[in-house]
């Protein structure tokens, strides 16, 4: 698979975009590149064009580091874990798509997309699961069409890196 997104850069022009949930859209316009230049996140986005100096953010999403307490992990995939109070993960924290593009497969292409970059970055940076912050019920029902399982109490979803490794 070849990923379909690009590190974000001061050409993206983001100004336009609108996905519909107003903490998403402000993520990307202000904070998105302090958060890179922090290295709290790396925002990857996809385009219009393969052209940054003309290029507008039609989806966009965000990984970081991330670890999930051992307890909190489904008994299933915990058998598997090593020891530890613990477990490393690949969080994506954001993921948006622009609703001139809503509805066409972009969310999943982009899902599909940070899906393949965690499981390759778990080669050089072990992580034992990816996990997703759900904003509301249509956006943990669409991580659960995928596999991802609910952590208790929270708004978070959790898919173990074993199950994203089968689907490439």
């Amino acid at each position: 698979m070849v990923p379909i997104t690009k590190p974000l850069d001061k050409q993206h022009k983001r100004d336009g975009f609108l996905c519909g949930e107003e903490t998403l859209d402000r993520y990307i316009k202000q904070y998105a590149s302090q958060d890179v230049k922090r290295g709290a996140a790396a925002v990857f986005v996809y385009t219009d064009a393969d052209d940054t100096d003309d290029s507008v953010v039609l989806g966009y999403y965000t990984l970081s580091a991330l670890s999930v307490k051992t307890k909190d992990v489904p008994a299933a995939l915990r058998k598997r874990l090593a020891r530890y109070e613990q477990q490393p993960a690949t969080l994506i924290g954001r993921l948006a798509v622009d609703s001139s593009q809503q509805g066409k497969g972009l969310g999943e292409a982009l899902l599909m997309d940070a899906l393949y970059r965690s499981v390759l970055n778990s080669a050089t940076v072990a992580s034992a699961a990816v996990v997703v912050d759900a904003l509301n019920e249509n956006a943990s029902k669409f991580y659960q069409r995928y596999g991802f399982v609910e952590l208790p109490d929270t708004n978070r979803l959790l898919i173990g890196m074993r199950n994203v490794a089968k689907l490439f």
